[in-house]
């Protein structure tokens, strides 16, 4: 039988809380750590070795930084998808953290179960906030709908999306992942992974968070 286990690097320069995590993911049976780091470098070379399905990725680490490391990892592992898990909620940090890549962000005071909730859900092809991090999204969202346009900006440059790719763009935005698109739809998950690759060139988005992100700055209708 196929292994399907959840293949994880975690990349943390505090050794407790490296431990910590450890600990929580070996008692999950569905779950497998193929590598850890300390830093963001290390990070990016682990995850190039080992060709993990998640990274746990801290944003603060010495010699590279979690949102440069996102960055390397999205561009040199693109089945790699990465979530942040980090003490700082700051506007900038979650916004680099999203356009990097990072398919989900959540803070280390979450619960035990939302983390291993957001592995899953992200391992599917989720996207996943904290509460309080979507809420800032939305604010800032809010805030620029609200700020008319300068003069000399030029006008939006990306590709019109077709109406069946609208439509898997609001399920995106709305946290599903392809199986389920899929199921709703009544097409092919292979079909539905086609359409998703599409609109992420057509937006120049680099994952589905970032989509989603884009897409609510469109008022995709």
């Amino acid at each position: 039988m196929q292994d399907e286990r959840i293949r994880i690097l975690i990349a943390e320069d505090q050794p407790l809380i490296r431990r910590a995590f450890t600990a929580m993911l070996a008692l999950e049976t569905d779950l497998e750590i193929v590598a850890q780091a300390c830093d963001g470098a290390e990070a990016v070379q682990a995850a190039r070795r080992w060709q993990p399905d998640i990274v746990l990725m801290d944003i603060q680490m010495p010699r590279l930084n979690g949102i440069a490391a996102t960055r390397q990892i999205v561009k040199d592992c693109p089945d790699a998808q990465v979530i942040i898990l980090t003490t700082f909620d700051s506007d900038d940090l979650i916004f680099d953290a999203i356009c990097a890549g990072a398919q989900a962000y959540l803070l280390k005071d979450a619960e035990e179960e939302e983390i291993l909730e957001t592995i899953r859900a992200v391992s599917r092809g989720q996207s996943r906030l904290a509460p309080n991090v979507a809420r800032k999204l939305l604010d800032e969202f809010r805030r620029v709908r609200r700020i008319p346009a300068p003069a000399n900006e030029k006008p939006d440059q990306s590709e019109a999306l077709t109406e069946r790719e609208n439509e898997i763009l609001q399920f995106i935005v709305a946290g599903k992942g392809n199986k389920e698109i899929a199921v709703q739809l009544k097409l092919a998950e292979g079909t539905v992974k086609n359409y998703v690759s599409r609109i992420l060139e057509k937006l120049n988005a680099r994952s589905r968070t970032e989509l989603a992100v884009k897409a609510l700055g469109r008022r995709v209708e």
